[in-house]
């Protein structure tokens, strides 16, 4: 029963390269609104964003994911015991007594309580073994659990901890009264209590005044030791008030100073002081335990014995568990509203090329078919507006030059690529028909600063700074994403400082997207092309049709003027419209 756990439901067997990505870079790419909407607790949200924070290159660490959240999102009554469980657990951890960890001697309280904690521990691991043996639970991680679970239910250990417990419960159970002695010299008054028995049956009412001048009516009936027959009724001391016997004998007994000490071997007794009685209730507790003191003695290994194992380890698996739960909530609403999410295929380079769409040497590293924002989705009331794109990385097309209107879409295009990604390499399903990518090591994100973050280097000598930085951290693995990146100086400045870094870019590989105003950067593409080692770059377009956005991106050459003629023309700031307004 000493299992310990050995996984993890984030990530399979084995040791795995991570990047954990600046918090900045969820904000930039607009996942904020769905942390915000996962969970009501800021401290669920923060442990979800760590984990999306936090990706592997290796396909084998988001396919893993993905194949729990698979098993998690279609099956919702999965999703609601073992959030109903968790809270279970928690309480546990919480209010339960197996926060005591001292070698102080534990009280009646506590061993009731400890009780109740390991009885409550058995239903857990069953409930949690009956969760897991749904048959739509097919994924590693789950199938993993499943074993463990099984594991320590079938282990003997557990089978006897099932036994004990029953046993001890029943036993405490059996506690129904206590045989209080009280011993009194010749004046009748008290020197000492005891405890004389702990009884299975309760005391039954009847008249102390009776009962007591019937005990010493006659000398028969004064009893030659303290042994109780059991012959006795009780009847409370003052039922009025209802007080208990100690505050009645605290009331009504004369006090002595100079009590003695009475043992008996059939009581264990302890003298009558001012302290005593004042702590009556706890007294009674403290020799109680005496009289159960191997129940004490034996619940405490028994603890020992299965607690911490069962209840740290399957605690360790609950953020875990609540990562894969809320976001799946999230998603299957998101899903029931209309919004269409896929389970993504991450694929390995050199994997099988995409004849129908792809030359022979040309590696497809991202496909992505009828992609959105997940932003815009979740902020659209009816979803069937939005307008979904295609998109494919490849050696032909690894720097896209994203170029369109004010408004058009151009950064809600930027950052749907980089939620597929991160919600992929999370193992979550993706806003998109299809999806195929190769994962990343890091996602950059390069969007206007604040303005206080430019006060010392200006706003262009921050966007160097920052771009360089991301720059010498980028590999063929990465994801580049640029949002108006040197736009904050003269067009012949931003111009020169883009082309240089889109050049270096290419020579690196690195899948990037390149959101400007700058369109002469976009026509350069071809020339940028043909001066790199191998990588393409090509002109994305947001088109318009009569001036209207469409919000949907083309591989073509900037709009530029046409656009700029389109808006004129609509307004009527045309030179000839201009001249003919009289």
């Amino acid at each position: 029963m000493n299992q310990k756990l050995s996984f993890s439901l984030l990530q399979p067997a084995g040791e795995y390269e991570y990047r954990v990505l600046p918090d900045y870079v969820l904000h930039d790419l607009g996942l904020d609104g769905f942390l915000q909407e996962v969970s009501n607790d800021a401290k669920q949200r923060r442990m979800i964003a760590n984990i999306l924070s936090k990706i592997s290159p290796s396909p084998a660490v988001s396919i893993y994911r993905q194949q729990i959240f698979a098993d998690i999102l279609k099956n919702p009554e999965l999703r609601k015991n073992m959030l109903d469980l968790f809270d279970r657990i928690q309480f546990m951890r919480d209010f339960s007594s197996f926060h005591k960890t001292t070698d102080e001697e534990m009280g009646l309280w506590h061993l009731f309580n400890r009780l109740e904690d390991l009885d409550n521990y058995i239903k857990i691991v069953e409930t949690m073994r009956d969760c897991l043996s749904d048959e739509r639970v097919k994924s590693e991680g789950l199938v993993l659990l499943r074993d463990y679970i099984d594991g320590l239910y079938e282990d003997a250990c557990f089978a006897q901890m099932k036994k004990d417990i029953s046993e001890l419960k029943m036993k405490a159970s059996d506690v129904r009264s206590v045989t209080i002695g009280v011993n009194v010299n010749e004046r009748f008054e008290a020197v000492s209590i005891g405890l004389v028995s702990v009884n299975k049956k309760p005391f039954k009412k009847s008249g102390i005044v009776s009962n007591f001048a019937d005990a010493i009516a006659s000398k028969d009936k004064l009893k030659e030791t303290s042994d109780w027959d059991g012959d006795l009724h009780y009847q409370l001391i003052d039922q009025e008030e209802k007080s208990n016997i100690f505050e009645f004998m605290k009331k009504n007994m004369a006090k002595n100073e100079a009590n003695l000490l009475v043992s008996q071997t059939s009581s264990t007794v302890v003298s009558a002081t001012d302290g005593a009685m004042v702590n009556s209730t706890f007294y009674l507790d403290s020799v109680v335990n005496k009289m159960v003191g191997t129940l004490v003695k034996k619940l405490r290994e028994t603890l020992t014995k299965y607690a911490d194992v069962a209840i740290l380890n399957i605690s360790e698996l609950v953020p875990e568990f609540l990562y894969y739960i809320r976001c799946a909530e999230r998603i299957s609403r998101l899903m029931e509203k209309g919004c269409v999410f896929c389970e993504a295929q991450p694929i390995t380079e050199g994997q099988a090329k995409d004849a129908g769409m792809q030359a022979a040497n040309d590696t497809i590293s991202m496909e992505a078919l009828d992609f959105y924002n997940l932003k815009l989705a979740m902020n659209m009331e009816n979803v069937n507006e939005i307008v979904p794109n295609d998109l494919i990385f490849d050696r032909k097309n690894t720097v896209y030059i994203l170029t369109g209107a004010n408004r058009g879409g151009k950064t809600t295009m930027t950052q749907a690529v980089g939620q597929l990604f991160i919600l992929a390499q999370g193992g979550l399903f993706v806003p998109a028909k299809k999806f195929r990518y190769v994962p990343c090591d890091c996602i950059f994100t390069h969007f206007p600063a604040d303005e206080d973050k430019t006060m010392d280097l200006g706003r262009l000598g921050e966007e160097c700074v920052r771009f360089k930085e991301m720059f010498s951290k980028a590999t063929d693995k990465s994801l580049m994403l640029l949002n108006e990146t040197f736009s904050t100086t003269s067009f012949e400045e931003g111009y020169y400082i883009a082309k240089d870094s889109v050049k270096a870019l290419l020579n690196n590989a690195v899948r990037t997207i390149y959101n400007t105003h700058m369109h002469k950067l976009g026509e350069d593409a071809e020339e940028l092309t043909r001066e790199s080692m191998g990588s393409g770059a090509a002109s994305l377009v947001m088109k318009t049709e009569e001036g209207k956005r469409s919000f949907k991106v083309t591989l073509s050459k900037p709009e530029g003027s046409s656009y700029a003629k389109d808006i004129a023309e609509k307004y009527g700031v045309t030179y000839d419209m201009l001249i003919g307004v009289k």
